[in-house]
Parts: structure tokens; sequence; C-alpha cells
């Protein structure tokens, strides 16, 4: 299993309702992607957090990885909810299993 999870640095006029509205967008399009399990997101609790926003997907498999972000529902969902509300981002990947090697998964 893969974890991919972003974090992201909000425009200064995406208000707490704006935030909302991306977390239930986040749910409502990432969900379609079938490749992608585990669809979680979030806001930060912590106001002295740099990163106020987080997009989380598990994935069976890199090459599952790959199809979710080439996928037209992912690149419309960056678009029209990531690129217009934030300023920068943060990916990071990682392996769930211990003792297996992900690139021959």
């Amino acid at each position: 299993m893969v974890h991919h999870i972003t974090l992201y640095k909000l425009k200064p006029e995406v208000t707490p309702q704006k935030l909302e509205e991306m977390m239930m967008n986040t749910r409502i399009n990432l969900l379609k992607i079938t490749e992608a399990h585990g669809v979680k997101c979030g806001k930060k609790i912590d106001p002295k957090c740099e990163w106020p926003f987080f997009v989380a997907l598990d994935f069976e498999t890199l090459d599952k990885l790959t199809m979710c972000l080439e996928h037209p529902v992912y690149l419309k969902f960056l678009e029209e909810v990531v690129k217009p509300n934030t300023t920068d981002r943060l990916r990071l990947d990682y392996e769930m299993e211990p003792g297996k090697d992900v690139k021959y998964s």
C-alpha cells in the first residue's frame, strides 16, 4: 500500500467557509476515482501550522497512484479546487507495508 499526502498553503482570501467547501468538494470529486482508497482531507487545528489543508489518499500500488494523478477527475479537481485557493504544496508518498519494496508491487 502507498500513502499519498499533500499539504497545502492557502491564499489569504480563503475564508473558513471556503475551506469547508474545499473539503466537501475534495471528497465529492476524489471518491469518484476507483484507484484511490481511503480519501481523507482536513484542516489545521494548530493556528501556527503553516500547512492549513491536506488531502490524503491510499493506493494498492505505485501504478495506481500514477493512474490517479493522471485521471481527468483528479486534474479537474486540481484546476477547480486546489489551484484557485492555494499558494504552495508539499507532496509526500509513503510505503505502508514493512518489508515490501513498493517498486515491485
